[in-house]
């Protein structure tokens, strides 16, 4: 019951109106029994300022960040985490006192996610397609970890500048006779591109799947559909899958817990998420 108690938290976007974050949180605080509520707000990118204003005289108590804003709130925060500062976006707002503060939940997500799927990515090899924000997040996360990543990309320009961004030694066109030649050395696989996402679910990165080794995982990043032709095509070939609607969940508890101090219930919120989808 909503009351003069009531944690005011949400989601920043624009648009936001297809975000399954509400239907997680939301599930999450009823399941705890705790007096939150979480919604979204379409905030235009010209209104952005205004409406981290808007959380510092409220005092919301935290808030998430999605497309456009993650870069862009930057410079409105009185400071970083680590995370955030190393993947320089930003995808949840929290106190820290009197100070208001970004955060990064998306690598701990990720890998969070590779765990409860069965994976240990340390010192392993790993293929990131795409050059946006996931990967940078996806990348920062696996280097966390030991890993050697090669990056592949349809943009060559984009994917140096995450290279250089990050130190990674080895890019490659998002083309199957330019990944070939890698693929025997290659434990993971991670799509961080849109490539398959709905309503072009027929699409799919042209990876050399069959020359990929036996204990190979392939982790899609987009969940809608939750499985993609890629997925389906990787699980043909024997190697273990594992979806984007696992890192969605993760990212969000952690997000959670850093503004209630409890244990995320990660199940009811990826239950939550499969309900909105329709699934």
């Amino acid at each position: 019951m909503i009351d003069a108690h009531t944690w005011l938290t949400g989601v920043l976007g624009y648009p936001v109106r297809h975000s399954l974050s509400p239907a997680m949180h939301n599930a999450a605080f009823q399941s705890l029994g705790l007096n939150g509520v979480y919604l979204a707000f379409e905030v235009a990118p010209d209104r952005l300022a205004d409406a981290i204003q808007g959380m510092r005289g409220l005092k919301i108590r935290g808030l998430n960040l999605t497309i456009p804003h993650k870069e862009a709130v930057i410079p409105l925060l009185d400071g970083l985490t680590d995370a955030a500062s190393r993947i320089g976006a930003v995808n949840t707002l929290f106190w820290d006192g009197d100070r208001l503060m970004g955060d990064n939940t998306d690598a701990e997500g990720f890998l969070r996610v590779l765990r409860e799927g069965g994976v240990n990515p340390a010192h392993q090899t790993v293929l990131v397609l795409g050059a946006g924000g996931a990967a940078r997040a996806v990348v920062y996360a696996l280097q966390t970890e030991g890993c050697t990543v090669i990056l592949a990309n349809r943009s060559l320009d984009r994917a140096h500048a995450l290279a250089e961004a990050f130190g990674v030694g080895t890019v490659l066109p998002l083309e199957r006779d330019a990944l070939a030649p890698h693929a025997a050395q290659i434990h993971g696989v991670v799509n961080c591109t849109a490539l398959g996402m709905t309503p072009n679910e027929a699409s799919m990165p042209p990876l050399p799947l069959e020359a990929l080794p036996e204990a190979c995982w392939v982790c899609d990043l987009v969940y809608r559909p939750l499985e993609t032709r890629l997925l389906q095509a990787a699980k043909a070939h024997g190697l273990k899958t594992i979806d984007g609607l696992g890192m969605l969940a993760h990212q969000g508890a952690l997000a959670f817990e850093r503004w209630t101090g409890a244990p995320a219930p990660v199940s009811v919120m990826r239950d939550a998420a499969l309900h909105a989808l329709g699934l």
